[in-house]
This record gives C-alpha cells, structure tokens and sequence, in this order.
C-alpha cells in the first residue's frame, strides 16, 4: 500500500482540509500502528485475539508480514465503520441501506485501500461518518 506511504499526519488533523481517501488512510495508519502496537504487547493473547492470529483469509496465500499487516488494518477500519454503521441504524431505525451493503460486499471481496473508501463514501453520504 504505497498511497500509505505519502500520508502523513494523523487522523485528529482537520477532517474538512482533506480528502475522504485522505482521511482514510489516515485511519488505516492508526490501525496499523495498533496492530504493532498489540503484536509487541507483553501480555498474553486473550481467546480472541489468538483467533485473530490465524488468519482465514491468509490460508490459502502466502502473504508476507507487511501485507498480513496492511490487511488487518484495513479490516479493523471496516470494522470500526460498521459500528459506527450499526449505532446509526440503532438510533434512528433506519433499515439497511443496499449501498452501503453493496460497498460492504466489494470490501470484503477486495481488501484494498479504494474499496475501503467506496464503504467510508457511502456513510459520508448518510452524514454518519465521525472523522
């Protein structure tokens, strides 16, 4: 993930100088330095995070650490978007909306940085997105 690469700064900079894909990234930076942060940990794993380890979608690829890495980052934005997502819909009722689901299947078939965007897109649309 080269576009990594020329981001610099953190999430907390101002959200309306900069770009959706510019603030996703940003995202995706923070989740990467929490990955590291939680593989350097000292503590042992808990349940869950030893099932994190095993990586479903690493077991038929041969992934090097950096894209083991970029992938966990990228799914724990996604992730951080559905609760966001899914406190929404709690408040206000409002049913599923099917852009934001389609955005959702691309990211989960595609793991990349532009599918990622296409889901924080679709919630910027709904005005739902916190960053």
């Amino acid at each position: 993930m080269s576009e990594r690469l020329s981001l610099s700064g953190s999430s907390d900079s101002d959200p309306q100088a900069r770009t959706l894909t510019d603030r996703v990234l940003a995202r995706v930076n923070d989740a990467a330095l929490a990955v590291d942060r939680r593989a350097k940990a000292t503590r042992p794993k808990s349940a869950r995070h030893r099932a994190e380890a095993s990586d479903p979608l690493a077991a038929g690829a041969i992934r090097t650490p950096a894209q083991v890495r970029e992938a966990r980052s990228l799914r724990r934005v996604f992730h951080d978007l559905g609760d966001c997502y899914r406190d929404y819909r709690r408040r206000t009722g409002a049913p599923v909306s099917e852009d934001v689901r389609a955005a959702a299947d691309r990211f989960r078939h595609e793991l990349t940085v532009p599918t990622l965007v296409g889901v924080a897109a679709s919630l910027d649309q709904l005005d739902i997105l916190p960053w």
